[in-house]
């Protein structure tokens, strides 16, 4: 401010220096074109334009079909589609009566758990090993990271491969070993396979984040703990890991919805299933009623259960763990 204004400003009464400040600030707050990004728009014929696509599609592979099995779901259709009856809340009934859904729905979630932890345990493993390898690096992280690339019903194909008690090499070395191995005969084997392999098909994804989670801690911490005399393990567990839970609960969600929906392809190119019902995790159970049996009835219910069930653990997880997630460093 020149010396002129300071001056003239003292002369003027309060009113007016009130006024002159607030017709300044409103200049501030006066919406103006300049300094907009490229992305406003005046009209919206060409944002909507540009959301189109993206609009028809969540209409035609998510709200076209979530209404077409909320309204099957109160139905008995004949399996050619060709007569369909109003029944109720009785599709729900029977399934929630079947003694086969309500073990779906245990291993369901005895699977998701396992696999999840399991998972995040071992790609965080991996993830603190990066720090302290020095030759091969990018060579092991390469290797950590094929698997990623591999589509589910792949890595169902190679594993039912490697372990079966036939011709798989895995399994010889489990005979060898006096180990009864048979996933085909065996319930809990076929469970430990399919979950082996879900985890071995998803423990890049979490090493991908978890690397990038450990890399942002900030180095002069770990520095400024080794100077207090802090050992590498209670660095690790009093600095890296609390600056990496926002990470770890982001995976740990995104590990539960892996855990019910997209290991239906590994479970079809391993088990099928079987033996005996015994790997019919709910979304399989809900392809076999479905697309085996006929049932669209029973199978259109099975569908919104499951997704009821997946967006009330969802908000379980959010409520019981995120308040122990500190967010800030």
């Amino acid at each position: 401010m020149q010396p002129s204004e300071a001056t003239a400003l003292k002369g003027a009464p309060k009113g007016a220096l009130f006024s002159g400040w607030s017709a300044g600030l409103a200049g501030l707050l006066a919406p103006s074109e300049e300094g907009l990004k490229r992305s406003y728009f005046k009209g919206t014929g060409l944002a909507a334009a540009l959301l189109s696509p993206q609009l028809i599609i969540l209409l035609f592979f998510f709200f076209v079909p979530s209404w077409k099995a909320l309204s099957l779901a109160f139905v008995q259709i004949d399996p050619f589609g060709g007569k369909s009856v109003f029944v109720g809340l009785r599709n729900f009934v029977e399934l929630f009566a079947s003694e086969n859904y309500r073990y779906s729905a245990w291993l369901t979630f005895w699977f998701t758990i396992t696999q999840n932890i399991i998972t995040l345990v071992i790609a965080g493993a991996l993830a603190f090993a990066i720090d302290h390898i020095v030759r091969a690096r990018y060579a092991y992280r390469t290797v950590i990271l094929l698997p990623y690339a591999i589509a589910p019903v792949v890595t169902g194909a190679m594993w039912a491969f490697l372990f079966n008690p036939s011709v798989g090499p895995v399994a010889g070395w489990l005979h060898a070993m006096g180990l009864p191995w048979d996933p085909n005969l065996r319930p809990w084997d076929a469970v430990v396979l399919i979950t082996m392999a879900s985890v071995w098909n998803h423990i890049c994804y979490d090493f991908i984040f978890l690397t990038a989670a450990m890399l942002a801690v900030p180095q002069s911490l770990r520095e400024a703990a080794a100077i207090d005399g802090a050992s590498q393990w209670r660095r690790f567990r009093t600095i890296t890991v609390p600056l990496v839970m926002p990470t770890v609960f982001y995976l740990f969600i995104i590990n539960f919805v892996y855990g019910l929906f997209d290991t239906f392809g590994i479970i079809d190119a391993v088990t099928r299933g079987g033996p005996a019902g015994s790997t019919t995790t709910l979304v399989y159970k809900v392809y076999q009623d479905g697309f085996v049996n006929l049932n669209l009835g029973s199978s259109a219910a099975q569908s919104i259960v499951l997704m009821a069930l997946a967006v009330l653990f969802t908000i379980l997880q959010f409520r019981a763990l995120d308040r122990r997630v500190n967010y800030q460093v």
